[in-house]
C-alpha cells in the first residue's frame, strides 16, 4: 500500500513530466508557426486568389516546393552548358509571372528569325580587332554607368537605349557617363507604349527625329510606371542624339566590328535568364527576342569566346548586373537587332 509520501512523489514526477511535455509541444508549435510564417503572403499581394490565409499559405508553399524542383531540374539540364543556373532572386515567381513581368516589354520591329550561322572561333580571331574589349575598363575611365533596375516596368527598350547614349557621351567627352532620364523616354518616346513595351530602334528614331534632348535623371526621375510626358522639347536643354544605325540579323563578325566604336544596344531572348547565376550562356537560348540589353564588350581569348552584356535587372543579377553570352552562334538572338548611337559632343 502506497503512503501519502509515495503519492506526493508520483504527483511531483507527473507535474515534472507534464512540464517537459508542455515545453516540447510549445517548441513543436513554435517551429510549425515559424515555418508557416515563411510562406505567409502580405495582405493585398494575392487579391486575385482566395483571401484565406490558410489557402494563401498552401498556395505559396506548394508554388515554392514546385519551383525549387523546377529550378533544380533546369540546373541539372543546363549543368554542361557553361553557365551556372539555379535559384535566383526571381525564384519566388512562377515562370509565367516572370515572363509577364520581364519578358513582355519588348515590341521588336524585327520578325523572329533563328539565325543560326556559325562562325568558327578561328575565323573570328583573324579579324583585325583586339582579342579583348571591355568598355568598362578599355579607357582610363569607364564609359559604362552604374547598373540600373527596371523593376516591374516593361521599359527595357528605354533602359538599353539611354544607357548607350550615356556611354557615348562619356566616350565623346572623356568624362564619366551622365545619369540620364530613362523615365523621360518611357513617357515621351512616340510609337512606344511606356512600361507596356517598346522597340529600341523606334526609341532611337524618336530621339533623332524629334531632336528631343535627354535630361538628367535628377530633373526627370525614374518612377517605374508610365505617365504623360512632362518635357517640352523646345524648352529643354540636355543630351541630344545626332544619329543612330539599326541593324537587323547581322553576322557576329559585324557585331564585333561595331563594338570597336562603343557599346551597342541589342534585342535578345532572355527566357532562360530566369535561372542565371553566372558563367557563359552557350545553349538553350533561342532567337525569339523579348528583351533589350547593352553589349559592353567581348573576349575572344579563351576556349569559349563571349560577349559582355549589361542587363537592367539590378546589380544583384548575374555578375553584378552583367552576364556572358557565347559568340559565334547567335546565342539568345544576340545578333537579331543591333543599334549604334552617335551623340553631339
Amino acid at each position: 500500500m502506497r503512503t501519502h509520501s509515495d503519492i506526493r512523489g508520483i504527483f511531483a514526477v507527473m507535474r515534472k513530466s507534464c512540464g517537459y511535455l508542455f515545453i516540447f509541444v510549445f517548441h513543436v508549435f513554435a517551429e510549425r508557426n515559424t515555418r508557416l510564417r515563411a510562406f505567409e503572403v502580405p495582405s493585398g499581394t494575392l487579391n486575385t486568389r482566395n483571401s484565406s490565409n490558410v489557402l494563401n499559405r498552401f498556395y505559396v508553399y506548394n508554388h515554392y516546393k514546385d519551383d525549387v524542383g523546377h529550378h533544380r531540374s533546369l540546373a541539372n539540364k543546363f549543368k554542361d552548358n557553361g553557365a551556372k543556373n539555379g535559384l535566383t532572386k526571381f525564384s519566388d515567381l512562377s515562370f509565367a509571372e516572370f515572363k509577364e513581368l520581364y519578358l513582355s516589354d519588348l515590341q521588336p520591329s524585327v520578325k523572329p528569325f533563328n539565325h543560326t550561322r556559325i562562325i568558327p572561333v578561328q575565323q573570328l580571331r583573324k579579324l583585325p580587332i583586339p582579342d579583348r574589349l571591355d568598355w568598362r575598363t578599355y579607357l582610363n575611365y569607364s564609359i559604362i554607368s552604374p547598373v540600373k533596375n527596371q523593376k516591374k516596368c516593361g521599359g527595357c527598350w528605354a533602359f538599353s537605349t539611354v544607357e548607350t547614349v550615356e556611354s557615348m557621351v562619356a566616350k565623346a567627352t572623356g568624362n564619366a557617363p551622365p545619369n540620364l532620364s530613362v523615365q523621360q523616354v518611357i513617357d515621351c518616346a512616340s510609337n512606344n507604349a511606356g512600361c507596356e513595351g517598346g522597340d529600341t530602334c523606334r526609341a532611337l528614331s524618336w530621339m533623332v527625329d524629334s531632336k528631343t534632348p535627354l535630361v538628367s535623371d535628377a530633373l526627370y526621375p525614374l518612377t517605374d510606371e508610365s505617365n504623360f510626358c512632362k518635357i517640352e522639347p523646345n524648352d529643354t536643354k540636355g543630351t541630344q542624339v545626332k544619329d543612330y544605325q539599326c541593324y537587323k540579323h547581322v553576322s557576329e563578325d559585324k557585331v564585333l566590328q561595331l563594338l570597336q566604336g562603343g557599346p551597342l544596344v541589342a534585342a535578345v531572348d532572355a527566357t532562360t535568364w530566369y535561372n542565371y547565376q553566372g558563367g557563359v550562356i552557350q545553349y538553350h537560348c533561342d532567337a525569339f527576342v523579348n528583351h533589350a540589353v547593352q553589349i559592353v564588350g567581348y573576349d575572344l581569348s579563351g576556349e569559349v569566346p563571349y560577349y559582355i552584356v549589361r542587363n537592367s535587372w539590378g546589380a544583384d543579377f548575374g555578375h553584378d548586373g552583367f552576364l556572358y553570352i557565347k559568340i559565334g552562334e547567335n546565342v539568345c538572338g544576340i545578333a537579331s537587332e543591333i543599334s549604334t548611337v552617335l551623340v553631339y559632343a
